[in-house]
């Protein structure tokens, strides 16, 4: 009986230091996967987030100036008796 628990106890642990063992694999795959595609969108030219906010802030500042100017320019055209195009 001493040595079929001994034989259980051996077979546990060598089935945990697999598991530990597939683990550590499954992470290191998985932190090279991560550096893999890191690195080729890296190289796709893509801009951040925090740059592609920028440039939207300041195409709509651009509109509402374009709008303004044209406001302008049709009320000068009206003062001078021009129709607007």
């Amino acid at each position: 009986m001493q040595s079929e628990n001994r034989l259980f106890d051996d077979f546990v642990k060598m089935m945990n230091g697999a598991a530990g063992t597939l683990a550590g694999m499954g992470r290191e795959a998985e932190s090279a996967f991560k550096e893999r595609v890191k690195d080729w969108v890296g190289g796709l030219d893509l801009v951040s987030r925090e740059e592609f906010e920028a440039v939207k802030a300041m195409a709509a500042a651009a509109r509402d100036e374009v709008e303004t100017l044209k406001a302008r320019i049709d009320a000068l055209a009206s003062v001078n008796g021009e129709t607007g195009g």
